[in-house]
């Protein structure tokens, strides 16, 4: 509003006389509007601003000066009346505001009157004038003389304002106090204001992120010693001068709020007002730091608050958590229509139900509102404001515990306490947190630190899991003393023990009740019906010549043979190739699937006709290259629809039928999510099309504007339902994982996802590198978080209306719930083929942004075995046993040793138990023992023969009793799936054609027996039955060079942070 000439004249600035004529109108129809319960029933409105200081406050009267004009003028009186303002100041200012006449005439009808008091003078004859137009001034209903408002708390101050204070007084107006007049003004922000409360907060937030955070970490990492005070002037310094930390944002523009806050060493005070002292910096184990940053630009505040956990107890940390939840709850509840109150009160529920022990000590206010005041009164967030929240009002939410008491003997960390502080504008829909740069999630504020300086890595947390609801999430360090984490790992050890002899027990009762068959009766030969194409001989196409013909509606091949031609169903061939000699001359070798070859099941037909002389393959010659590689294509192209006919029927076969679609009638429409993709997609070749999700009676429908592509999801055949917004992700998903098989397109699914890809991929033109800190930059940085947060609040509020329609009656038996994946407590690792982040839930384990998903049930799991654990391994594997023996067990392989902690922690917490092992085993061998004799495994102690330490200890006997459980290196799981797999559908046949194009005819032609033979000779050379250290080793080089390459998450772990010596 005030801008700075470009030269050093006299006068720098000026003023914005089109912003200064619309808030005047703001202003006097605020007044007309609210003159009786906000006003004070003023007549006129005196605002006295006192001479400058250098103590840091807050005025009504300078709020007024920089609202109205762009900056602050001291020694000034300003008196509004209904058709006139009078101005008393000096020269200089009088200049100033002379481009204020036109504007207030033009835009109100109202004359600015100024009176320019010079120096030998006190005023007196100049206020007599001002005085004298008061008397003039219309009264209000039955007064004698018109009342005039002023700021009844501002005490006059200098000669100029005293002077005034004596005149008014001794005039015998009746006075009245508009504080209230002017809080409501100010509390709703206009563009210009809400930009400059935005700069403000971005560069609070960005010293808080950008030196505070790494100055402390510096400090504790160097053992350095420095005082509160000196780190308040080392910040302040970096406010005044941001160019230090690259933000572009001009210094003159800039202020301090208050002198930056550092707490310490068990003293703590959370108002406002506190101040930095000057003892040191105290940070050892489970010591607290208070930091607080409060910045201005162009006079408009800022404020964000954090607190920093060191080596936190259990106490400290469930703290933080309680507070950093009644946080967003104080702040969710901003929203236009709400109560002041509605925000400290939410934040006391959430406290009295997460923690009510902690309820006393929590602060009596959430905040105030924010502007040109740091705390603009009638805007406080307390229990009894009932004042109703407008859009673009400005709120400081800080909230804190104070006076707790910890259990150590460090007198200095036995009392602390804990403050989160930030700046909040109210939105349409939402509020927006401005100051959200800095983070506040507990991995980001708790550090830890060992005392003889080796350093270790920072590893999550976990968390107290329910069946169907989280209790707590803890983040905490992973750096203990010697004895707490002595005690935490034997407490970990006991729980263990008890649940192994649980699991045991439990397992004894499943296999002594036959629950558990032989695994070879798991799948049956597939019939692929009768290969019929001609019913008789007339219904064979005329031959036109002695050469091969494809009939493709009849789904046959026609070959000349003998002078005849004879057909032979699509489905009898196996592969087809051609190949051209010197002599021009054209050959196709027709290959047939024939019984008793490799890989070719005994199929109904097949069977039924068992004394019949089959052919194997049959050669053509031709002079026609173009005829061969035209039949060669028909063929292929044939055999491949009719794989994919068949393969869907096949599919289809085994569906379980699902209820019908009940659709939402008129007066219930149904809840809809729209532009969304699905995976997996459908079939076709065409343009994926976005579809719109739809909530109705009894399930949900996905469609596009494709007539055939649309599917139903019943609720009753929902099993796991999960909501995950993107934080470091590209995409925002709800994703259900299925009872049982649906169709998607041709293929069947079980878990089905619907998504949003929240950031478009953009390409910059002119290639140039640009800077972090480019405003356009940064510009579109915010249309991306404005987009992100749009599309995460369109899926919040679906989730949260399916909630509530599955909260009805006749769902209760359903169990249903959308679930969301806790990222806090993720690991990467190789489920699939390709490295993945893996992240519980409270009922699942899951990764749901790479294909194939990973959705695990834990109420599923038997037991978890950590394979390749220690030994100097960077890496090591999970391997989990499902009840059902008939099951697959599921690897995740490669996963970083710095998450093994975590997990085990996470395991534990669950209740499931884990086992480690430093060897990979051979499950299926495994698990065909224990189905093969169940008693054997019970009598043999369970699943005690993966116990490490048992196993250590045991006699040679006990080692005996557990040859059949011995780990194998010899082949992975997937290696032997694959070698159970003794047949191929027509589909898969088809995808390996290329593969077999490139045989050599005479590899083709191989007998059975000569197979047979060869692969006895390689079993031979390998040494299959050698079990030496030696051979094992051998074995386990060929298998990791034949495994493809594994694609690694940078840096080989989990995101860290900072580290402590």
């Amino acid at each position: 509003m005030a801008d700075r000439k470009p030269g050093g004249g006299t006068n720098p600035y000026t003023i914005n006389v089109d912003s200064f004529s619309n808030r005047l109108n703001v202003l006097y129809s605020h007044w007309n509007d609210h003159k009786n319960n906000l006003w004070g029933s003023s007549d006129v409105l005196a605002i006295a601003t006192p001479p400058p200081s250098e103590d840091l406050r807050y005025l009504k009267s300078s709020a007024l000066n920089v609202w109205l004009v762009g900056y602050e003028f001291p020694d000034t009186i300003m008196v509004f009346m209904k058709t006139q303002i009078h101005i008393l100041c000096s020269p200089k200012k009088a200049s100033l505001l002379e481009v204020v006449k036109k504007s207030a005439k033009d835009a109100l009808g109202v004359e600015v009157v100024m009176h320019v008091k010079t120096k030998n003078t006190d005023g007196s004859d100049l206020m007599e004038a001002i005085l004298r137009a008061t008397r003039a001034q219309p009264r209000s209903d039955n007064e004698s003389s018109p009342i005039v408002g002023h700021v009844a708390r501002e005490a006059p101050e200098g000669n100029l304002l005293e002077k005034w204070d004596e005149k008014l007084k001794s005039s015998r107006f009746q006075l009245s106090d508009i504080t209230s007049g002017f809080s409501d003004l100010f509390s709703v922000k206009d563009n210009v204001e809400i930009t400059n409360v935005k700069k403000a907060s971005f560069l609070s937030a960005s010293v808080m992120k950008n030196f505070v955070v790494p100055k402390l970490e510096n400090v504790i990492d160097e053992e350095k010693k420095i005082s509160h005070s000196s780190l308040m002037d080392d910040t302040e310094k970096v406010i005044l001068e941001p160019a230090k930390i690259k933000v572009k944002l001009k210094a003159d523009n800039i202020d301090i709020c208050y002198p930056p806050i550092f707490q310490s060493g068990g003293e703590f005070d959370l108002k406002p007002s506190a101040s930095s002292n000057d003892s040191n910096l105290y940070y050892d184990s489970t010591s607290v730091i208070i930091c607080a940053v409060g910045s201005r630009y162009n006079s408009y505040c800022s404020n964000v608050a954090r607190t920093f956990l060191i080596d936190a107890n259990p106490m400290q940390i469930k703290a933080y958590e309680v507070l950093l939840k009644a946080h967003e709850a104080a702040i969710s509840a901003l929203k236009p229509g709400n109560k002041a109150s509605l925000a400290y009160q939410s934040a006391l529920s959430m406290v009295e139900k997460e923690a009510p022990e902690l309820a006393g000590n929590l602060t009596r206010s959430a905040g105030t509102g924010i502007g040109l005041e740091f705390r603009e009164s009638g805007l406080n967030l307390n229990g009894k404001n009932d004042k109703e929240l407008k859009t673009c009002m400005v709120f400081n939410v800080s909230l804190g515990f104070q006076n707790l008491q910890t259990e150590t003997k460090d007198p200095k960390t036995q009392k602390c306490s804990v403050l989160l502080a930030d700046t909040i504008i109210i939105g349409q829909s939402a509020p927006e947190v401005v100051t959200s740069m800095s983070s506040k999630a507990v991995k980001d504020v708790a550090y830890s630190f060992n005392e003889d300086g080796e350093e270790e890595e920072v590893k999550r947390q976990s968390i107290k899991v329910k069946p169907k609801a989280v209790e707590t999430i803890k983040s905490k360090a992973t750096l203990r003393s010697v004895n707490h984490e002595t005690s935490k790992e034997e407490l970990r050890r006991q729980h263990q023990a008890e649940l192994a002899r649980q699991k045991n027990e439990e397992t004894a009762r499943r296999l002594a009740g036959g629950n558990s068959e032989d695994a070879a009766s798991r799948g049956g030969s597939r019939s692929s019906g009768e290969l019929v194409a001609y019913k008789n001989v007339n219904d064979l196409p005329p031959p036109r010549e002695m050469m091969i013909q494809v009939d493709q509606r009849n789904e046959a091949i026609l070959l000349p043979i003998q002078g005849n031609m004879v057909p032979f169903h699509i489905t009898s061939v196996k592969s087809v190739t051609s190949q051209q000699d010197t002599s021009r001359s054209c050959y196709i070798r027709i290959i047939f699937n024939v019984p008793g070859t490799p890989f070719n099941p005994h199929d109904a037909n097949t069977l039924k006709f068992q004394g019949s002389i089959y052919v194997k393959e049959v050669s053509f010659r031709s002079k026609d290259p173009r005829h061969i590689s035209e039949v060669v294509h028909l063929v292929k192209n044939l055999r491949k629809q009719v794989a994919s006919r068949e393969s869907e029927k096949a599919e289809r076969a085994t569906l379980v039928t699902q209820e019908k679609l009940q659709l939402s009638g008129s007066r219930f429409k149904p809840i809809r999510l729209n532009d969304l993709s699905i995976r997996p997609v459908f079939g076709g070749r065409g343009r994926k099309l976005p579809g719109t999700l739809e909530a109705h009676a009894n399930g949900f429908r996905f469609s596009t504007s494709r007539a055939e592509e649309r599917i139903d999801i019943m609720y009753r055949n929902i099993k796991h339902a999960f909501f995950q917004p993107a934080e470091k992700e590209m995409i925002t998903l709800v994703h259900f994982h299925l009872h049982n098989h649906i169709m998607v397109g041709n293929k069947k699914a079980k878990d089905v996802q619907f998504y949003v890809e929240v950031m478009d991929v953009v390409q910059t033109i002119g290639g140039g590198r640009r800077s972090a800190y480019d405003p356009d930059e940064i510009e579109e940085e915010q249309r991306e978080r404005d987009r992100k947060n749009k599309i995460s609040m369109g899926f919040q509020s679906f989730v949260n209306r399916v909630h509530d329609l599955w909260g009805q009656p006749q769902f209760k038996g359903l169990d249903l719930e959308f679930d969301q994946p806790l990222r806090e407590l993720g690991f990467h690792g190789v489920p699939y083929k390709s490295s993945a982040f893996i992240v519980p839930s409270s009922g699942c384990l899951v990764e749901l942004i790479e294909m194939p998903f990973v959705v695990i049930t834990l109420g599923e799991i038997e037991i978890v075995n950590l394979e390749r654990v220690g030994m100097g391994q960077k890496n090591f594997d999970m391997t989990i046993v499902f009840k059902d023996f008939k099951r697959d067990v599921m690897r995740i392989d490669s996963i970083p040793s710095t998450s093994l902690d975590g997990i085990k922690e996470w395991l534990d917490t669950t209740d499931l138990k884990y086992y480690e092992s430093r060897l990979n085993l051979n499950w299926k061998q495994i698990l065909k023992t224990i189905t093969d004799d169940p008693e054997k495994f019970i009598e043999d102690g369970g699943w005690e023969f993966l116990n490490l330490e048992a196993s250590d200890s045991d006699s040679d006997n006990s080692q005996e009793s557990d040859q059949g459980y011995l780990p194998s290196d010899v082949q992975s799981d997937s290696e032997s799936e694959d070698e159970d797999d003794g047949s191929e559908s027509l589909e898969s046949e088809a995808d390996e054609e290329d593969d077999s194009e490139e045989l050599s005819e005479e590899e083709e032609g191989k007998t059975w027996e000569e197979l047979e033979r060869e692969a006895t000779r390689e079993d031979r050379e390998k040494g299959a039955e050698s079990d030496s250290e030696e051979d094992r080793k051998r074995r386990k080089m060929k298998a990791s060079v034949s495994r493809p390459p594994e694609r690694r998450h940078p840096g080989g772990g989990l995101p860290k942070r900072p580290r402590f010596k």
